[in-house]
C-alpha cells in the first residue's frame, strides 16, 4: 500500500507563522507537523509516499529530500495552480497503482491506520473515510452512515440546525486507484464537495470508519497551541525530539539549565538551549532549539521557536514566538499574541492579548502594542449570531472593533463601490456608525450615510439606490448595553452564511486593503430615504380604495422607534385615521412567551374601546408586525404566518409560500383549500429571506409578496389595508376561517460541546420513525410533531411541538426536554440545571 501526504496548504489562518513557510513545515513540539505524518505512515508499513505541493514547494523538498532520513521514499508532485484536494491527488495518478492512504500534511494524529485499512478491505470499498468525534462540529464536514458504516449523506460545515452527528471527516482516506478516473485533469476538484458526492450518487461502495485516538486539524492559532498541549499531556501519542526525564520534562541534547531555574512540567526544551538563573518555566511550555532564556524570565503555556532570545525579566503567557525573535529585557507578550519570525521587541515592550506582530518588525522601547502590526491574522469564534454581530458596547464592541468591521467589509468588496449605513437613534449607535465609516473609507469604499432609520428602510435603500450592500447598527431591545451590526447584500437581503464567513475571515486575519489618500472612500449623506420609501410603498397599493374605506387604526410601537415620523404621514396620505397610539416594546422571545405581553393587551383594549377597524404593533426596526382585529383578538406570530399564507393563496391561485419548519402544519390545509403549495425551509432568517426573494416566488405571489408581508412591517400594513379595502372585509372575517392549532416552545440548557453528541443519539433513537432533517430533527408522531433545534447563539436546545391540544403539545415538549437533559447528563462532565426554561 502507498501513501499520499497533501502538503499544499498555505496556512493563511496561521499567519504570521506561515508568512515565510508552508503550513506543513510549521513546527509542533519542535519538529515540522508533516514529519509526524511521515512517521505515522511508516509505522503502519507505508514507505512509498507521494507528497502533493503547491505553496512554497521548494521549502518542503529541501527539508525532507528523498525521505531516506526517515527510512521512506518520498516522491513530489507540484501543482502550478490550485487543484483542490482531489485534483492534487489526481496529479500523482501515475504513482498511484495500488490501494493508497491519503493523509494531511498539516494535521496531527495518532490514529491506528491499520484498523482503517483492514475495514476498507473487509467491506470491499472503493473509498473509506476516517471519521472522529469532536465536541463542536460546525467547522468540519459531517458524515452520516448506516449501521454498516456505508455513507448515506454528507454535510459540509453545517449550522447547528444541521448537526445530526458529532462524527466528522478527518481528511484521512483509504482509496482505490480506480476512483482517480472520476477526477478531471488539471481542474479544481475536491474530495468532500465533488468526488465523494459523485460516488454516493453512483451508489459506489463508499464507507466510513470511526477511529479512536487523537486528531487535530491545525487550522488556526488556537488549534496550533492546543496541539502542543496534547503532545505534552500525552493525549497525542507522538514522540517529540527529546529525552523524557520524568516529572513531565522532555529535555533535548546539549541543554544547559541553571540550578536556580524552576521547571514545572509538562514542558519541552529543545537541543542546545540555555535556561538562565532564576528562570521560571511553567506547564505546557515548549522551548525550541538554540533558545536563550535569560535571568529572571518567566514563560508559561507558550511556544517559542528555534533561535530566540528571551531577555532578562521578560514574561510570556500563552504566547507564540516565531523563529529568531529577540525580546529585550522586561518584555511582556500575553495570551493569544503571536510574534513573527526575526522581529525585535526592545526593552519594556508590552504586546497585548491577541495582537499579531508580522515578521521582521521592530517595536521601540516602552511601546504598548494594542493592535496588530502591520498585517495580522488571528483565530476567533464566529462573529455572527442569528441576526448579525452582537456585543456589549465598549466591552466587546468598541470603536476600534467597529472600525475593524468597516475595514473588513470594505476589503471583501471592490473599491469605489458604495455601502449604505444607518443606525437607530440611541446614543451608542451613531458613535459606532462613525467608527465603522472610518474603517470602511480606508479601504477605498464609499459610505452612503442614511442617518437614523429602521432596518427595513435601509434594506429598501440598498436595493433602490443600487448599492453594493449595507450595514445597520442598532441597540438590543432586551438589553440596552448591547448592540447589533446587521449586514445586507446588494439586494437588501441578510448576509448568507457564506458571506458571513467571508467577513469573519477578513476580520480575523486583519488582512485589510489599505489605499493611498487620494483613493480613500467618501461619505455621501442622504436624508430622503424615508420619503422615497413612502412614495414607493404608496405606489404599490390602491390608494383610492383605501381612502374610500376610511379605516381607523390604533398603532403601537416603541417610543424610540424611527417609524414615529414616517408612519403617521403615510397613513394620513391614505386617509387612515389614527384612533389611538400605544407606546411600548415586546421584550423577550415572542415565540416562547405563552403569556400575552402587556403592550398587546393594552393595544387590544384600545381597539375595542375606540371601535377601530384594527390595531397594529410594529417593532422599532420596522420588521415585525402584530395585528389585533376589530374584536380585540391578537394575531400572534404563528397565526400571522397562516394569515399571510391565506392572503397570498387567495390573491394568487397556485402560488407558493415558504415556511420555516417551526410553522404550524395548518398552513398545508390552507394550501390545499386554495390550491397553493408550501415550501418548507430552515428557520434561519437569511435563508428564508433569500428563498422568498427569488424571482419565481415574487412573480407567483403577485401584488402580495411574502418578502414584504413577512419582513417589512410598514409595507405589510399597507398591503393588508389594500387587501381589506379591495375585498370589503374585516380582519376577523379573514382570521376566523384559519384552522386552529396548538403549539408549544420550551428550551433546556446544553453545553456547546455536547450538542453534536445529543443530536446523533436522538437520530439513532428515532431512525426509521418518520424523521425530517431539514433543520434540526423533526419527529412526526401520531398526534403531532416535535422539532428539536440546537440554538445558534446560546448553549441550549429549543423544542417546538404541535399537537391536538395545548396540553398535549406541552406534554410532548416536556418529554423531549427531559430526554435531552438525560443525554446531556450522560456526557462526561455534562450537567444541566434541574429546571428547564419554557
Amino acid at each position: 500500500m502507498k501513501g499520499i501526504i497533501m502538503a499544499g496548504g498555505e496556512g493563511s489562518r496561521l499567519r504570521p507563522l506561515t508568512c515565510d513557510r508552508p503550513k506543513p513545515l510549521v513546527p509542533v513540539a519542535n519538529k515540522p507537523v508533516m514529519e509526524y505524518a511521515i512517521e505515522l505512515l511508516r509505522l503502519y508499513g507505508i514507505k512509498d509516499i507521494g507528497v502533493t505541493l503547491q505553496y512554497l514547494p521548494d521549502s518542503i523538498i529541501d527539508y525532507f529530500g528523498d525521505g531516506s532520513a526517515w527510512d521512506v521514499n518520498l516522491y513530489y508532485f507540484v501543482e502550478d495552480k490550485p487543484l483542490g484536494t482531489a485534483g492534487s491527488v489526481k496529479n500523482a495518478e501515475d504513482f498511484l497503482d495500488e490501494t493508497f492512504v491519503v493523509v494531511s500534511g498539516d494535521a496531527l494524529t495518532d490514529f491506528n491506520l491499520a484498523q482503517a485499512m483492514d475495514f476498507h478491505r473487509s467491506q470491499g470499498a472503493v473509498a473509506t473515510l476516517v471519521l472522529t468525534t469532536v465536541p463542536n462540529p460546525l467547522e468540519y464536514g459531517l458524515v452520516i452512515t448506516n449501521r454498516d458504516g456505508r455513507i448515506v449523506k454528507f454535510l459540509e460545515k453545517p449550522g447547528w440546525g444541521e448537526v445530526f452527528s458529532d462524527r466528522v471527516n478527518t481528511g484521512i482516506y483509504v482509496l482505490e486507484p480506480e476512483i482517480l478516473s472520476l477526477i478531471p485533469e488539471r481542474q479544481m476538484f475536491d474530495f468532500s464537495k465533488d468526488l465523494f458526492p459523485e460516488l454516493l450518487r453512483r451508489k459506489a461502495p463508499l464507507y466510513a470508519v470511526t477511529l479512536e485516538g487523537y486528531w487535530c486539524d491545525i487550522g488556526n492559532l488556537q488549534q496550533y497551541v492546543e496541539a502542543h498541549r496534547a503532545v505534552l499531556a500525552g493525549t497525542a501519542k507522538v514522540v517529540p525530539p527529546a529525552v523524557y526525564q520524568g516529572n513531565g520534562l522532555w529535555i533535548g541534547k546539549g541543554v544547559q539549565i541553571d540550578e536556580t531555574a524552576v521547571l514545572e512540567g509538562p514542558l519541552l526544551i529543545g537541543d542546545y538551549s540555555r535556561i538562565g538563573p532564576g528562570v521560571r518555566l511553567g506547564p505546557y511550555t515548549v522551548i525550541g532549539h538554540n533558545v536563550q532564556v535569560k535571568e529572571g524570565a518567566s514563560v508559561k503555556r507558550s511556544v517559542i521557536w528555534d533561535g530566540c532570545y528571551i531577555g532578562p525579566g521578560s514574561e510570556l503567557r500563552g504566547a507564540v514566538v516565531g523563529k529568531g525573535v529577540v525580546l529585550e529585557s522586561r518584555v511582556g507578550v500575553y495570551e493569544g499574541a503571536v510574534v513573527g519570525d526575526h522581529s525585535k521587541l526592545e526593552r519594556g515592550v508590552v504586546v497585548k492579548p491577541e495582537v499579531k506582530i508580522w515578521p521582521h518588525k521592530r517595536i521601540g522601547a516602552g511601546t504598548i502594542q494594542y493592535d496588530s502590526l502591520v498585517w495580522g491574522t488571528g483565530s476567533r469564534k464566529n462573529l455572527f449570531g442569528s441576526q448579525g454581530i452582537p456585543g456589549p458596547v465598549n466591552k466587546d464592541i468598541t470603536p476600534e472593533v467597529a472600525a475593524k468591521l468597516g475595514a473588513a467589509y470594505g476589503s471583501i468588496i471592490n473599491p469605489n463601490q458604495k455601502i449604505g449605513i444607518s443606525c437607530d437613534g440611541l446614543k451608542a449607535a451613531p458613535m459606532l456608525k462613525t467608527a465603522f465609516l472610518a474603517g470602511l473609507l480606508s479601504t477605498g469604499v464609499h459610505g452612503v450615510d442614511c442617518g437614523v432609520l429602521p432596518f427595513s428602510l435601509l434594506r429598501y435603500a440598498v436595493d433602490a439606490l443600487g448599492l453594493a450592500g449595507g450595514v445597520h447598527i442598532m441597540s438590543d431591545s432586551r438589553d440596552s448595553t448591547k448592540v447589533w451590526f446587521r449586514f445586507v447584500n446588494e439586494k437588501g437581503l441578510l448576509f448568507s452564511r457564506q458571506q458571513e464567513r467571508k467577513l469573519e475571515n477578513a476580520f480575523a486575519r486583519e488582512d485589510f486593503r489599505r489605499v493611498p489618500p487620494e483613493a480613500m472612500g467618501l461619505t455621501y449623506p442622504i436624508t430622503h430615504v424615508a420619503a422615497m420609501y413612502s412614495d414607493y410603498m404608496l405606489d404599490q397599493v390602491d390608494r383610492q380604495k383605501i381612502k374610500e374605506r376610511q379605516f381607523q387604526l390604533v398603532v403601537g410601537a416603541p417610543v424610540e422607534s424611527a417609524l414615529a415620523g414616517l408612519l403617521p404621514n403615510v397613513l394620513d396620505r391614505l386617509g387612515v385615521k389614527l384612533a389611538g397610539f400605544v407606546a411600548g416594546s415586546l421584550a423577550g422571545d415572542e415565540a416562547a412567551d405563552r403569556a400575552v405581553p402587556e403592550v398587546l393587551e393594552k393595544l387590544a383594549g384600545e381597539v375595542v374601546k375606540n371601535q377601530a377597524d384594527l390595531g397594529v404593533w410594529l417593532d422599532k426596526e420596522g420588521e415585525k408586525l402584530v395585528l389585533v382585529d376589530e374584536k380585540g383578538q391578537i394575531v400572534d406570530a404563528g397565526l400571522y404566518l397562516l394569515f399571510m399564507a391565506s392572503v397570498i393563496f387567495q390573491s394568487n391561485p397556485g402560488a407558493a409560500v415558504a415556511m420555516p419548519v417551526t410553522a404550524p402544519k395548518a398552513v398545508e390545509c390552507l394550501a390545499e383549500r386554495f390550491g397553493g403549495k408550501v415550501v418548507w425551509t430552515k428557520t434561519n432568517t437569511a435563508q428564508l429571506m433569500e428563498t422568498v426573494a427569488g424571482e419565481e416566488f415574487r412573480r407567483g405571489q403577485g401584488e402580495y409578496p411574502q418578502l414584504v408581508l413577512q419582513f417589512d412591517a410598514v409595507g405589510a400594513l399597507l398591503k393588508l389595508l389594500d387587501f381589506l379595502a379591495r375585498g370589503g372585509q374585516d380582519l376577523s372575517s379573514l382570521v376566523s376561517p384559519i384552522p386552529p392549532y396548538h403549539m408549544e416552545v420550551q428550551h433546556t440548557p446544553c453545553p456547546w460541546e455536547a450538542k453534536g453528541q445529543v443530536m446523533r443519539r436522538l437520530i439513532e433513537e428515532h431512525r426509521g420513525q418518520g424523521v425530517e432533517l431539514l433543520d434540526g430533527i423533526k419527529i412526526h408522531r401520531e398526534q403531532g410533531w416535535a422539532l428539536i433545534l440546537p440554538d445558534a447563539d446560546e448553549p441550549l436546545y429549543r423544542v417546538y411541538t404541535e399537537s391536538v391540544s395545548q396540553e398535549a403539545a406541552q406534554e410532548l415538549a416536556a418529554f423531549y426536554v427531559d430526554r435531552i437533559r438525560q443525554l446531556v447528563n450522560t456526557q462526561p462532565g455534562g450537567t444541566v440545571p434541574p429546571v428547564s426554561g419554557s
